[in-house]
């Protein structure tokens, strides 16, 4: 996270001679636009899911809720091994570990198989990663793009600092489309911590995978991020070449490597996960309904940020003044500022049920945003909206379900959704803070399906007393405020005076971090 513009600007002078001047990306001109293929309809892809929408569907577009970590990297892998034509992703991260090199490699034999890929990767996590970026790229049925790059001739952190409010403003945008037919948006990076296997952290979040007319809107914002330019093609934004020897040695190395994991626990749990069975023994249910594809202009990144025009929020607000009844909101990282405390509290004086989780500080991966986000706890709960946050701990059945791969009892919030009014969902890319708001560029979809709204209200509704902590507020004999946090340990009831299974010293870090300037940045 970055500090506050003023904040910044005094420190710019101390970084002066290391910026200045510095920072220059090549021209970026001689990229050539390429768009979605549009005949492929005679796919296999595209006759099943016609076929699906005709005679299951009514005319409607097709979803399946991808929950957990394992379920979400199968059906990415299916799609992969059945794609015929073109693949096309769009995500913020991309991490060198298990997931990220198994997911890869699947790409490569798709490509091997004459189908088309279109990769394009926000820069944020792309250092030191230049020659493995040109080996991708020079298959010839593969083409990388690196969004918002970053100067390879300089460091990143003087450019954090003399770049401040361009290089800060990022693609945090996750789409997956094969076949210009089935998609899948949400809120998952490629990586470990999103697919269940990482260890020490588990992300819940959230993707769901789509077919019918809205997947040619997920591909409409693709292709406007992919032609923009903001978006470089890898051979024009890096110099050095790895030799040819060097691009074959990777690619085999990358073969070998999955080649290694066939028999690992991770395959074994992947082949043995909910969804792969449920395929195994078609017995997979898919639900129907309208959708509506909503994202920011890829220009939001390098325009004003009051250039409100090319935001996703604002095509969500007709959506959230028609709430009627409740809202529920999955936000890991949740700054709603005075103005959406403001909302919120309308909401309630108008008789809607608003139910939000987020991370406690014990589950959050950045401390900074929960400092952000900690000062509007309690005009929250006054304006009377019932606050939850997650309880890192999972239980003994939580972590059962896992099937062995690892022995995380670390979880953290990661998915970004609404209810509304139990008949539509948001499912996406976006977080309820100024950083999603303003900065970053995300994606989304509103779905109306009353059967998938209400499946997640109750699921929402069943597990939240056992899976987070039920925010309290309770006035003294002085008049004095404070929260209370009530929850489970293991089957057993707790209530705790502080941000459970927190230290001092980290609550006192957070303390601290709350008077800083930052919030603009969050």
């Amino acid at each position: 996270m970055f500090a506050h513009n003023r904040f910044l600007e005094i420190l710019a002078v101390s970084f002066l001679l290391l910026a200045a001047g510095c920072a220059s990306l090549p021209e970026n001109t001689n990229r050539q636009a390429s768009y979605a293929l549009t005949d492929t309809d005679d796919t296999s892809f595209g006759q099943l899911t016609a076929k699906r929408i005709q005679t299951e569907g009514d005319g409607q577009d097709g979803f399946l809720l991808l929950k957990s970590g394992l379920d979400a990297f199968v059906a990415r892998a299916i799609l992969t091994h059945h794609a015929e034509r073109s693949i096309d992703l769009q995500y913020y991260l991309y991490h060198r570990d298990l997931v990220g090199h198994l997911f890869m490699n699947l790409l490569v034999n798709a490509a091997e198989r004459g189908v088309r890929v279109r990769l394009l990767i926000d820069d944020m996590g792309l250092e030191g990663r230049d020659a493995g970026l040109i080996a991708l790229d020079s298959h010839p049925n593969i083409e990388l793009r690196v969004f918002n790059p970053f100067d390879r001739k300089i460091g990143r952190m003087p450019q954090f600092v003399s770049g401040f409010g361009s290089v800060t403003r990022r693609m945090h945008n996750k789409s997956f489309t094969v076949d210009n037919q089935v998609t899948i948006v949400g809120g998952r990076n490629i990586g470990n911590e999103y697919f269940d296997a990482d260890p020490t952290l588990e992300f819940a979040d959230l993707d769901v995978m789509t077919f019918g007319d809205v997947v040619k809107d997920v591909s409409h914002s693709f292709d406007l991020y992919w032609n923009s330019e903001l978006s470089y093609p890898v051979t024009t934004l890096i110099d050095e070449r790895p030799s040819e020897e060097d691009i074959k040695a990777m690619f085999a190395g990358l073969a070998e490597y999955a080649k290694q994991q066939k028999d690992s626990d991770y395959l074994e749990a992947l082949s043995s996960s909910d969804l792969a069975n449920k395929m195994r023994a078609k017995k997979v249910e898919y639900i129907y309904g309208n959708a509506v594809v909503v994202y920011d202009l890829p220009e939001k990144i390098s325009s004003e940020r009051d250039a409100t025009e090319l935001h996703l929020m604002t095509q969500l607000e007709p959506h959230f003044e028609a709430i009627n009844k409740e809202l529920i909101i999955f936000s890991p990282y949740f700054v709603p500022g005075k103005e959406g405390v403001e909302f919120f509290k309308s909401l309630t004086e108008r008789g809607v049920r608003v139910k939000i989780l987020t991370n406690s500080l014990a589950s959050n991966d950045v401390g900074v945003v929960h400092a952000g986000y900690s000062k509007y706890r309690k005009a929250l709960l006054r304006a009377g909206v019932e606050l939850y946050e997650m309880n890192k701990k999972l239980t003994r059945a939580q972590r059962k379900e896992k099937k062995g791969v690892g022995s995380s009892s670390k979880a953290s919030l990661h998915a970004k959704s609404f209810v509304l009014d139990r008949e539509k969902v948001f499912i996406g890319s976006l977080n309820l803070d100024p950083r999603s708001f303003y900065e970053n560029s995300e994606i989304g979809v509103i779905i109306k399906s009353p059967e998938m709204a209400i499946d997640m209200a109750e699921r929402f509704d069943q597990g939240i007393e056992k899976g987070s902590f039920r925010l309290e507020l309770v006035t003294d004999e002085d008049d004095n405020e404070y929260i209370l946090w009530h929850g489970y340990d293991d089957g057993e009831k707790v209530t705790f005076e502080h941000d459970p299974y927190t230290s001092i010293w980290r609550r006192m870090g957070v303390g601290f971090m709350r008077i800083m300037p930052i919030e603009s940045q969050l």
